[in-house]
């Protein structure tokens, strides 16, 4: 699995790589002096020139200035989507909706290292990744500190982490959304601020908590729905901030 951008060369030449998003060890064929990592601003610089002017237009006819001041992204593991939000007037407009062409586990959170789960709740973006073994990545602040309270509360140790949005088709515990996809979503993010996005990762549009769920699952869906009822134009349900800051405590 070759980060896209790399020269190819003839020889067979074998070079232990550390994979960057999950710290997994893999081994490909490729010449050393031919793979020199972008940087993110060169990455951004390449994709500007293909991809801002349209990208710009479907922010503008979706009700929003460019770059818009927020956005909030949702993932939705049952409808295998992460979707685009935007702030529109008084409400909010989705902008775009993805496919999710991977993504391990199932419903129900992600409570340790090696279960292959996606996270669920309300989460930062925090950094992003130009030279990932999958095209481009973005990575989510899992675990927040209530997923680090909540663990105490349940003895639980090694949480994991390296959650990330990236590209190609293939995720152990991440959501891989294609290269086209990453390309025009790390642009978005990069335009608008990692500062002013969050994403909430659902396992569907409507969570239902399962009989015999940790005690505190509960409450956590309560403020996904909650989140997801305020990009619908729900006038109960707390606006972006509230519930962002609601689902870090």
């Amino acid at each position: 699995m070759v980060t896209s951008g790399f020269a190819i060369a003839a020889s067979t030449t074998l070079f232990l790589i550390t994979h960057q998003d999950h710290g997994r060890p893999f081994w490909y064929p490729n010449v050393a002096a031919l793979t020199r990592p972008g940087t993110h601003a060169e990455v951004v610089a390449n994709l500007s020139a293909s991809r801002r002017a349209a990208l710009k237009e479907a922010v503008i006819r979706a009700g929003s200035p460019y770059p818009p001041r927020q956005l909030r992204l949702v993932g939705l593991k049952e409808e295998k989507a992460l979707e685009v939000w935007l702030p529109s007037g008084g409400r909010w407009s989705r902008l775009r909706s993805y496919a999710v062409l991977a993504a391990s586990g199932g419903p129900g959170p992600k409570l340790r290292e090696g279960d292959f789960q996606v996270p669920e709740g309300i989460y930062r973006l925090t950094a992003f990744n130009p030279n990932s073994s999958y095209h481009l990545s973005i990575r989510v602040d899992y675990p927040n500190a209530e997923d680090r309270r909540v663990a105490a509360l349940d003895g639980r140790t090694r949480l994991g982490g390296d959650i990330f949005i990236h590209g190609k088709a293939v995720s152990i515990g991440c959501l891989a959304i294609g290269d086209a996809a990453i390309e025009e979503l790390y642009l978005l993010l990069a335009d608008t601020g990692l500062r002013n996005a969050d994403i909430v990762l659902t396992p569907s549009l409507r969570p239902v908590t399962p009989t015999g769920a940790p005690a505190w699952l509960g409450g956590r869906y309560e403020r996904i729905r909650q989140a997801l009822r305020a990009l619908e134009g729900d006038p109960e349900a707390p606006n972006r901030d509230q519930g962002l800051e609601q689902g870090r405590r």
